[in-house]
């Protein structure tokens, strides 16, 4: 019968993109993309790959120049130079144009090009940084992708591996136009798919032998704790573990182990009825043995006799057994209510056939199999090189439990942007070894909280837990602060989302692509760009233990920016560092940004679309939004509101939604809170009508409330003509930061006095240099002082 999952794919180019000869075949993909193939038989792969999924692009300009026997391709972005001949050093180059002069602009064949790298397999049991595979961007301008050993899929959509160890290289010459090279990367190895918006919210994990129960019971007291989880991962103890050792290990498993949850369906149905999602735990690498309850229909569905008790083998390349391991093994796990799996492939890159990775197939299929019946697919698995990001999310393993851990995750994460992966799920918190630091898991919980997928998880251990509550008051009161944050953003997140398939531009990106040329933005590992509007920038190492503050270098491009949880205002154009106590991490909007959240202090499980939206309006630039909702299918239509705001006038506009109007509540609650400024008498409309506005004014902020807006009407919200943010009230800001600080009391006084005293800030530095700071306090007292220059204290 026909094989049942194809990779939608045009992988042959267009003839009029092609320069060839009798050994080599150079495709021009994109202006600044090529193709490069030699073959002494003559013969070329034109079937999809792994990497390379679609090369029939529209055929750019370029020129094909030939003298002294050379051969040379030019476009506006780079000029090939190619002797003909078997490539080599010397006889193959390509040369970046457009800006760049630096020696390593120009690549040669054999070379490795300085790369700002891309991702990594796995961080199963690392302990501080790794090195990365490859992207396709580079400081130098030009980055090679090699597609030489990848296998192949044929029109039928299986695979192959009879073209593997060609010569076959994608050269990305893009020079410092980072966004331009992702969006090719994304044009032929495919776009990222849309998550579902469920992805987006809080996961809870925990490799531990739970019941039904004290599963329930867990579940219960998050939701009267008010702490959302959107989706429900169940670790490996839901299946038999404790098998016979005739039958080997128990890791893999796929019968439910009934003392431990006696009736799954019902057990998964509450989990539905409550708004979550399940993923279970499969380690696949073992086969089907006989002790599982599916061993029967398997054997007789691969034409084996069930009575000789035979384990069947786990054979991914064979398609058969990959048909039956769908059908049978996990399909009836479906119907009891499985969402996606948690695939835990630890077995390596080698199958029955050589060059064929078990990771990529399973990755591939399992996708493909999520995605019957038009729905938004989802798996769950560690990355298996490039073109993986069309496979999400990735599961980056088990990492030791320390503050090295976790530095190193901002880095990773952004960094795996320039591969094209973008939905990375750590283990929050860690998963094993280490030592319990409860401003670690703090810290940790505050980074997940701005990254692609927050999930909880640990391993196996009593003492390693997750639960807000078993940590300290106050550290529960940040962390469960932060869980409901994280759902809070998914509108937001959701929008970026939709970016991330239709514009190629990844939640997370690292700060160099919002300014290639300017080198403090390749200093800053802790900082990324998340989404449009915001940038982050996460707190790794311990507080300072006098100050009690953490501490992060920061570049903040020119422009002003608005701490949005302290509404402290910074000037831009330098490198800082930011300080902050345990309750938050800086995340920076800029003037003009616009920000949509969940407006319910306390969200649900399930991330709906709120009736009730707040914006987090920045002023001082004019700003634009689009926000995007959506009905979680392939294939209906999404809802969009447009949302404006316009310096000169201080004004807001939500525009009606356009659209699947009816994927969205009829009306809705809008609240607008403008950070870092206090606004005089607001007023609200709807459609041209005076509305009644609730306005309130916390401290350094002003929210506006409108009741029942219809979201086919125009709401505008006006707050008075060019309005400004308000000044840093420098002196309460530095008392707050002195009065809790472990220091001297005369130390406190002096530093006061010398911050806040007569004259300009330069004077004032003056002063407390004189006073022979260490470096934590000097350095958290300057940033407070320095955020603004035309600052005075009050």
């Amino acid at each position: 019968m026909p094989f049942p999952y194809r990779l939608g794919c045009d992988p042959t180019a267009d003839p009029a993109a092609v320069v060839r000869g009798d050994r080599y075949r150079i495709t021009v993909l994109t202006d600044g993309l090529l193709r490069l193939e030699y073959a002494d038989d003559g013969v070329f792969e034109d079937r999809a790959s792994t990497f390379a999924v679609h090369r029939r692009l529209p055929v750019p300009d370029f020129r094909v120049l030939e003298s002294g026997g050379h051969l040379e391709i030019v476009t506006s972005r780079f000029r090939l130079t190619y002797d003909r001949g078997r490539f080599s050093t010397s006889g193959l180059s390509v040369a970046v144009r457009g800006g760049i002069t630096a020696y390593h602009s120009v690549w040669r064949f054999g070379q490795e090009p300085p790369n700002l790298g891309g991702t990594a397999r796995t961080l199963d049991n690392t302990d501080g940084p790794i090195p990365l595979e490859p992207g396709v961007i580079s400081r130098a301008g030009v980055a090679v992708i090699d597609d030489s050993s990848s296998f192949v899929f044929d029109d039928e959509g299986w695979v192959a591996a009879d073209s593997i160890d060609r010569t076959d290289l994608y050269v990305f010459a893009y020079g410092h136009d980072y966004t331009a090279a992702l969006r090719a990367l994304y044009a032929v190895s495919g776009p990222v798919p849309v998550v579902p918006r469920f992805a987006l919210g809080n996961w809870w994990s925990r490799h531990h032998r739970y019941t039904t129960e004290s599963y329930l019971a867990l579940m219960t007291r998050f939701r009267q704790q008010g702490i959302p989880f959107s989706v429900s991962v169940v670790d490996m103890d839901w299946h038999l573990t404790d098998v016979d050792p005739a039958h080997g290990s128990g890791w893999t498993g796929y019968t439910w182990n009934r003392e431990l949850f006696p009736d799954p369906e019902k057990l998964l149905d509450w989990l539905h009825d409550n708004g979550l999602r399940v993923t279970l735990n499969v380690h696949p690498a073992d086969g089907v043995r006989a002790f599982e309850e599916a061993y029967p229909a398997m054997a007789a569905a691969l034409g084996r006799d069930p009575a000789d008790g035979e384990p069947i083998a786990f054979d991914v390349t064979d398609r058969e057994f990959l048909a039956a391991y769908f059908e049978v093994l996990h399909r009836g796990l479906e119907r009891d209510g499985v969402d996606f799996w948690w695939l835990d492939w630890q077995s390596g890159p080698y199958s029955r056939v050589a060059g064929i990775d078990p990771l990529w197939m399973l990755n591939h299929f399992h996708y493909l199999d999520n995605a019957r019946d038009g729905r938004r697919a989802l798996t769950f698995s560690r990355y298996a090189g490039p073109g993986s990001h069309r496979y999400p999310v990735g599961f980056s393993g088990d990492t030791v439990i320390s503050w090295a851990s976790l530095a190193f995750q901002p880095h990773f994460t952004a960094t795996a942007s320039n591969i094209g992966y973008g939905w990375w799920s750590h283990d929050i918190g860690g998963h094993f070894f280490g030592t319990r630091d409860d401003e670690l898991a703090v810290r940790w919980v505050q980074f997940g909280a701005f990254s692609p997928i927050l999930r909880l998880h640990s391993a196996k251990n009593p003492f390693i837990t997750k639960e807000p509550w078993s940590f300290p008051a106050h550290v529960e009161q940040v962390m469960t602060a932060f869980l409901r944050l994280r759902h809070r953003l998914v509108p937001y997140l959701h929008t970026m989302n939709h970016r991330a398939a239709a514009d190629g531009l990844p939640l997370v990106l690292p700060m160099y692509y919002r300014s290639p040329g300017a080198d403090e933005a390749y200093q800053v590992p802790n900082q990324y760009q998340f989404g449009t509007e915001l940038v982050v920038a996460a707190i790794t190492e311990p507080a300072d233990r006098r100050t009690g503050l953490g501490r992060v270098k920061a570049w903040l491009p020119e422009g002003t920016w608005v701490d949005v949880f302290t509404d402290l205002v910074y000037d831009g154009g330098r490198t800082i560092h930011l300080h902050r106590d345990l309750t938050g991490i800086p995340v920076l909007a800029p003037a003009g940004a616009i920000v949509v959240l969940d407006g319910a202090a306390v969200p649900g499980n399930a991330p709906v679309h709120p009736g009730h939206l707040e914006l987090l309006v920045v002023a001082g630039a004019d700003g634009a939004f689009e926000l995007i909702e959506d009905d979680g299918t392939t294939t209906g239509d999404p809802a969009r509101t447009r949302i404006g705001f316009h310096q000169d006038d201080g004004t807001l506009v939500v525009e009606p939604v356009r659209g699947a109007a009816g994927v969205v509540p009829a009306a809705r609650r809008w609240t607008v809170t403008f950070p870092a400024l206090l606004a005089g008498d607001p007023v609200a409309t709807a459609d041209g009508v005076p509305v009644p506005a609730q306005v309130t004014r916390d401290g350094t902020r002003t929210s506006i409330t409108v009741d029942d807006v219809p979201v086919i009407a125009t709401l505008r919200v006006e707050i008075g003509a060019g309005p400004r943010l308000g000044r840093n009230d420098v002196a309460g800001r530095l008392f707050t930061l002195l009065d809790r600080a472990q220091i001297e009391y005369r130390t406190k006084t002096l530093v006061l006095e010398a911050a806040t005293g007569p004259g300009p800030v330069a004077l004032r530095l003056s002063r407390l240099q004189a006073l022979d700071l260490d470096r934590e306090l000097a350095g958290a007292v300057g940033e407070i002082l320095l955020a603004r220059a035309d600052d005075v204290p009050l």
